[in-house]
Protein backbone atom coordinates (compact mmCIF):
# COMPACT_ATOMS: atom_id res chain seq x y z
CA UNK A 1 0.00 0.00 0.00
CA UNK A 2 2.79 2.21 1.07
CA UNK A 3 4.32 1.51 -2.27
CA UNK A 4 1.73 2.50 -3.91
CA UNK A 5 0.96 5.43 -2.43
CA UNK A 6 3.92 7.24 -3.20
CA UNK A 7 4.16 5.88 -6.37
CA UNK A 8 1.06 8.03 -7.00
CA UNK A 9 2.45 10.90 -4.77
CA UNK A 10 5.38 11.29 -6.49
CA UNK A 11 3.87 10.96 -10.17
CA UNK A 12 1.56 14.01 -9.03
CA UNK A 13 4.41 15.85 -7.62
CA UNK A 14 6.21 15.38 -10.60
CA UNK A 15 2.66 16.68 -11.99
CA UNK A 16 2.90 19.78 -10.09
CA UNK A 17 6.39 20.52 -10.80
CA UNK A 18 5.81 20.57 -14.26
CA UNK A 19 2.62 22.40 -14.32
CA UNK A 20 4.63 24.86 -11.56
CA UNK A 21 7.83 25.01 -14.19
CA UNK A 22 4.83 26.56 -17.22
CA UNK A 23 3.72 28.55 -14.30
CA UNK A 24 6.46 30.43 -14.09
CA UNK A 25 7.70 30.79 -17.61
CA UNK A 26 4.34 32.11 -18.30
CA UNK A 27 4.85 34.56 -15.36
CA UNK A 28 8.33 35.52 -16.16
CA UNK A 29 7.34 36.23 -19.67
CA UNK A 30 4.49 38.22 -18.87
CA UNK A 31 6.75 40.31 -16.76
CA UNK A 32 9.36 40.55 -19.41
CA UNK A 33 6.39 41.90 -21.63
CA UNK A 34 4.97 44.05 -19.13
CA UNK A 35 8.65 45.29 -18.52
CA UNK A 36 9.45 45.75 -22.17
CA UNK A 37 6.10 47.55 -22.46
CA UNK A 38 7.38 49.99 -18.93
CA UNK A 39 10.32 50.80 -20.98
CA UNK A 40 8.20 51.61 -24.26
CA UNK A 41 6.29 54.15 -22.52
CA UNK A 42 9.53 55.41 -20.94
CA UNK A 43 11.17 55.68 -24.39
CA UNK A 44 8.12 57.41 -25.56
CA UNK A 45 7.92 60.21 -22.84
CA UNK A 46 11.53 60.98 -23.53
CA UNK A 47 10.85 61.50 -26.95
CA UNK A 48 8.38 63.46 -25.79
CA UNK A 49 10.49 65.71 -23.66
CA UNK A 50 13.31 66.17 -25.54
CA UNK A 51 11.12 67.14 -28.38
CA UNK A 52 9.58 69.58 -26.15
CA UNK A 53 12.70 70.68 -24.76
CA UNK A 54 13.52 71.44 -28.42
CA UNK A 55 10.73 73.16 -29.33
CA UNK A 56 11.42 75.43 -26.06
CA UNK A 57 15.17 75.25 -26.81
CA UNK A 58 14.28 76.39 -30.65
CA UNK A 59 11.75 79.52 -29.16
CA UNK A 60 14.45 81.06 -27.19
CA UNK A 61 16.84 80.79 -29.81
CA UNK A 62 14.21 82.81 -31.66
CA UNK A 63 13.65 85.05 -29.01
CA UNK A 64 17.53 85.57 -28.57
CA UNK A 65 17.47 85.85 -32.35
CA UNK A 66 14.70 88.50 -32.58
CA UNK A 67 16.64 90.33 -29.31
CA UNK A 68 19.70 90.67 -31.03
CA UNK A 69 18.02 91.88 -34.04
CA UNK A 70 16.50 94.42 -31.77
CA UNK A 71 19.53 95.44 -29.90
CA UNK A 72 21.49 95.79 -33.32
CA UNK A 73 18.39 97.95 -34.61
CA UNK A 74 18.97 99.99 -31.64
CA UNK A 75 22.35 100.35 -31.31
CA UNK A 76 22.21 101.81 -34.75
CA UNK A 77 19.33 104.37 -33.89
CA UNK A 78 21.51 105.28 -30.40
CA UNK A 79 24.83 105.83 -32.56
CA UNK A 80 22.46 107.74 -35.68
CA UNK A 81 21.25 109.65 -31.99
CA UNK A 82 24.20 110.40 -30.87
CA UNK A 83 25.65 111.69 -34.37
CA UNK A 84 21.97 114.23 -34.60
CA UNK A 85 23.00 114.98 -30.76
CA UNK A 86 26.31 116.20 -32.16
CA UNK A 87 25.08 117.72 -35.10
CA UNK A 88 22.55 119.71 -33.27
CA UNK A 89 25.32 120.79 -30.43
CA UNK A 90 27.59 122.10 -32.85
CA UNK A 91 24.30 124.26 -34.83
CA UNK A 92 23.55 125.19 -31.59
CA UNK A 93 27.33 126.76 -31.13
CA UNK A 94 26.88 128.39 -34.18
CA UNK A 95 23.44 129.50 -33.43
CA UNK A 96 24.16 131.43 -30.19
CA UNK A 97 27.26 133.11 -31.36
CA UNK A 98 24.88 134.65 -33.76
CA UNK A 99 22.86 135.74 -31.18
CA UNK A 100 25.76 136.91 -29.00
CA UNK A 101 26.60 139.05 -33.08
CA UNK A 102 22.89 140.34 -32.82
CA UNK A 103 22.69 141.34 -29.01
CA UNK A 104 25.92 143.11 -29.26
CA UNK A 105 24.33 144.75 -32.02
CA UNK A 106 21.42 145.43 -30.39
CA UNK A 107 23.47 146.83 -27.29
CA UNK A 108 25.52 149.06 -29.79
CA UNK A 109 22.12 150.58 -31.89
CA UNK A 110 20.79 151.00 -28.07
CA UNK A 111 23.77 152.87 -27.21
CA UNK A 112 23.55 154.92 -30.80
CA UNK A 113 19.69 155.57 -30.09
CA UNK A 114 20.57 156.66 -26.85
CA UNK A 115 23.47 159.09 -28.36
CA UNK A 116 20.83 160.19 -30.75
CA UNK A 117 18.22 161.16 -28.25
CA UNK A 118 20.55 163.53 -26.51
CA UNK A 119 21.78 164.83 -29.76
CA UNK A 120 17.86 165.64 -30.61
CA UNK A 121 17.81 167.30 -27.26
CA UNK A 122 20.42 170.23 -28.23
CA UNK A 123 19.43 170.27 -32.07
CA UNK A 124 15.35 170.75 -31.69
CA UNK A 125 16.80 174.12 -30.01
CA UNK A 126 19.61 175.28 -32.73
CA UNK A 127 16.73 174.51 -34.98
CA UNK A 128 14.30 177.01 -33.72
CA UNK A 129 17.29 179.54 -33.53
CA UNK A 130 17.99 178.94 -36.83
CA UNK A 131 14.90 179.97 -38.06
CA UNK A 132 14.57 182.99 -35.94
CA UNK A 133 17.69 183.87 -37.82
CA UNK A 134 16.78 183.32 -40.82
CA UNK A 135 13.42 184.69 -40.11
CA UNK A 136 15.19 188.01 -39.77
CA UNK A 137 17.64 187.61 -42.31
CA UNK A 138 14.87 188.06 -44.95
CA UNK A 139 13.23 190.79 -43.15
CA UNK A 140 16.66 192.74 -43.27
CA UNK A 141 17.69 191.11 -46.73
CA UNK A 142 16.80 193.30 -49.50
CA UNK A 143 13.20 192.33 -50.99
CA UNK A 144 13.95 189.81 -53.49
CA UNK A 145 11.41 187.33 -54.07
CA UNK A 146 10.07 188.60 -50.53
CA UNK A 147 7.09 186.70 -50.70
CA UNK A 148 8.32 183.51 -51.20
CA UNK A 149 10.68 183.57 -48.61
CA UNK A 150 8.84 184.37 -45.98
CA UNK A 151 6.17 181.82 -46.81
CA UNK A 152 9.17 179.32 -47.20
CA UNK A 153 10.13 180.65 -43.02
CA UNK A 154 6.55 180.41 -42.33
CA UNK A 155 6.75 176.66 -43.19
CA UNK A 156 9.62 175.82 -41.63
CA UNK A 157 7.47 176.78 -38.25
CA UNK A 158 4.71 174.54 -39.52
CA UNK A 159 7.26 171.75 -40.06
CA UNK A 160 8.50 171.73 -36.53
CA UNK A 161 5.36 171.28 -35.07
CA UNK A 162 4.52 168.58 -37.30
CA UNK A 163 4.81 164.94 -35.43
CA UNK A 164 5.41 163.31 -38.84
CA UNK A 165 8.42 164.51 -40.11
CA UNK A 166 11.16 163.22 -38.34
CA UNK A 167 13.92 165.32 -36.54
CA UNK A 168 16.60 164.84 -39.19
CA UNK A 169 14.06 165.51 -42.34
CA UNK A 170 13.10 168.63 -40.49
CA UNK A 171 16.97 169.67 -39.93
CA UNK A 172 17.87 169.26 -43.67
CA UNK A 173 14.89 171.55 -44.53
CA UNK A 174 16.27 174.05 -42.14
CA UNK A 175 19.57 174.05 -43.72
CA UNK A 176 18.11 173.96 -47.02
CA UNK A 177 16.20 176.91 -47.00
CA UNK A 178 19.83 178.46 -45.60
CA UNK A 179 21.38 177.66 -48.91
CA UNK A 180 18.75 178.81 -50.87
CA UNK A 181 19.14 182.40 -48.93
CA UNK A 182 23.32 181.95 -49.60
CA UNK A 183 22.30 181.51 -53.72
CA UNK A 184 20.81 184.51 -53.61
CA UNK A 185 24.11 186.61 -52.99
CA UNK A 186 25.29 185.24 -56.28
CA UNK A 187 22.26 185.04 -58.46
CA UNK A 188 21.65 187.22 -61.74
CA UNK A 189 18.08 187.04 -62.45
CA UNK A 190 14.81 188.89 -62.92
CA UNK A 191 11.11 187.74 -62.23
CA UNK A 192 7.89 189.38 -62.28
CA UNK A 193 6.23 190.77 -58.92
CA UNK A 194 4.60 192.96 -57.55
CA UNK A 195 6.12 196.63 -56.14
CA UNK A 196 4.85 198.26 -53.44
CA UNK A 197 5.13 202.12 -53.68
CA UNK A 198 3.41 203.07 -50.42
CA UNK A 199 0.52 205.08 -51.98
CA UNK A 200 0.31 202.13 -55.01
CA UNK A 201 1.03 198.81 -55.76
CA UNK A 202 1.93 197.86 -59.35
CA UNK A 203 3.25 194.71 -61.28
CA UNK A 204 6.92 195.72 -62.43
CA UNK A 205 9.95 193.42 -63.97
CA UNK A 206 13.00 193.07 -61.25
CA UNK A 207 16.26 192.23 -61.69
CA UNK A 208 19.25 192.12 -58.98
CA UNK A 209 22.50 190.91 -59.38
CA UNK A 210 23.43 189.25 -55.54
CA UNK A 211 22.54 191.09 -52.93
CA UNK A 212 24.81 194.05 -54.56
CA UNK A 213 21.63 195.87 -56.81
CA UNK A 214 18.04 195.37 -56.62
CA UNK A 215 16.56 197.59 -59.56
CA UNK A 216 12.48 197.62 -61.03
CA UNK A 217 11.13 198.70 -63.90
CA UNK A 218 7.41 199.46 -64.69
CA UNK A 219 5.68 196.85 -67.61
CA UNK A 220 5.76 200.20 -69.77
CA UNK A 221 9.18 200.30 -69.43
CA UNK A 222 8.54 204.02 -68.35
CA UNK A 223 9.23 204.05 -65.08
CA UNK A 224 12.54 202.20 -62.89
CA UNK A 225 13.49 202.37 -59.26
CA UNK A 226 16.25 200.65 -57.21
CA UNK A 227 15.86 199.89 -53.91
CA UNK A 228 17.50 201.23 -51.08
CA UNK A 229 18.48 199.06 -48.08
CA UNK A 230 19.20 201.61 -45.55
CA UNK A 231 16.02 203.17 -45.52
CA UNK A 232 14.25 200.12 -46.65
CA UNK A 233 11.88 201.93 -49.25
CA UNK A 234 12.06 201.79 -53.75
CA UNK A 235 13.62 205.31 -55.11
CA UNK A 236 13.17 206.80 -58.22
CA UNK A 237 15.50 206.36 -61.20
CA UNK A 238 16.25 208.85 -63.50
CA UNK A 239 15.57 208.00 -67.73
CA UNK A 240 19.04 207.33 -68.19
CA UNK A 241 18.21 204.10 -66.48
CA UNK A 242 15.99 203.26 -68.72
CA UNK A 243 17.50 201.25 -71.19
CA UNK A 244 20.32 199.73 -69.26
CA UNK A 245 17.80 197.92 -66.67
CA UNK A 246 16.17 197.02 -69.80
CA UNK A 247 18.83 195.33 -71.02
CA UNK A 248 19.59 193.33 -67.42
CA UNK A 249 16.36 192.37 -67.36
CA UNK A 250 16.66 190.67 -71.11
CA UNK A 251 20.20 189.59 -69.89
CA UNK A 252 18.80 188.23 -67.31
CA UNK A 253 16.39 186.03 -69.13
CA UNK A 254 18.55 185.07 -71.52
CA UNK A 255 17.12 187.36 -74.15
CA UNK A 256 20.14 189.12 -74.72
CA UNK A 257 23.78 188.18 -74.65
CA UNK A 258 25.50 188.73 -71.29
CA UNK A 259 27.08 192.69 -71.87
CA UNK A 260 28.45 194.91 -69.68
CA UNK A 261 25.35 197.51 -68.51
CA UNK A 262 24.92 200.72 -66.25
CA UNK A 263 22.65 199.63 -62.60
CA UNK A 264 22.77 202.24 -59.69
CA UNK A 265 24.95 200.80 -56.72
CA UNK A 266 24.57 202.23 -52.95
CA UNK A 267 28.02 203.36 -51.84
CA UNK A 268 29.13 200.82 -49.22
CA UNK A 269 28.20 202.39 -45.98
CA UNK A 270 25.43 204.63 -47.81
CA UNK A 271 22.50 201.81 -47.33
Amino acid sequence: MLSTFNSNWLGTMSKLSKKSLIASTIIGALALTASNFASADVLTELQKAEAKTFQASKKSQDKIDSIYEQTIELLGEYRLTVDEAETLSQYNDHIQLMVNDQLANIKSLEDQIGSIEKTKQGIVPLMYKMIDTLDKFVELDIPVNIENRKERVAALRDIMGSSDVTVSEQFRMVLEAYEIEANYGTVFAAYQGELDLGDRTITADFVYMGRVTLVAQSLDMKNVWVWNNKTRGWEVLGDEYLKPIKDAIAMARNQLPKNLTKLPVFAAGTQ
